[in-house]
């Protein structure tokens, strides 16, 4: 299985719609597998990071309020990303796409008020 990232907008009721997203390639996040070794691992949790660990063990969903947060998180763990794939077994390149992705895809949302999901 594949993780994937959307961005989302709140409709009337309070739940959410899916944006029409960019193709298939810019919304991968990474493999079933990257769920622990990557973005939930023990190396990622010791960088300090708060939001990627949730999609060890769930998906991941980032409410409009906690967009900016969540940036900032991922500005502190770029430097850190050929360290994080060393770590869980991948390329770096891949883990630098897949990160660039979903960056993107909070990016897009930001723009929107909207939220993103990783799943």
């Amino acid at each position: 299985m594949t993780l994937l990232v959307h961005t989302f907008v709140y409709d009337a009721d309070g739940g959410h719609d899916l944006l029409e997203d960019p193709e298939y390639g810019d919304t991968l996040a990474g493999f079933e597998s990257t769920r622990t070794r990557l973005w939930g691992s023990e190396a990622i949790r010791a960088l300090g990071a708060r939001f990627f660990p949730r999609l060890d063990g769930c998906d991941l969903r980032v409410e409009r309020e906690e967009l900016d947060d969540f940036l900032a998180e991922c500005e502190a763990l770029r430097p850190h990303l050929g360290h994080l794939a060393e770590q869980g077994g991948y390329d770096a390149d891949y883990v630098t796409q897949r990160f660039d992705n979903i960056v993107t895809a909070a990016l897009r949302a930001k723009a929107v008020d909207g939220g993103i999901l990783v799943w």
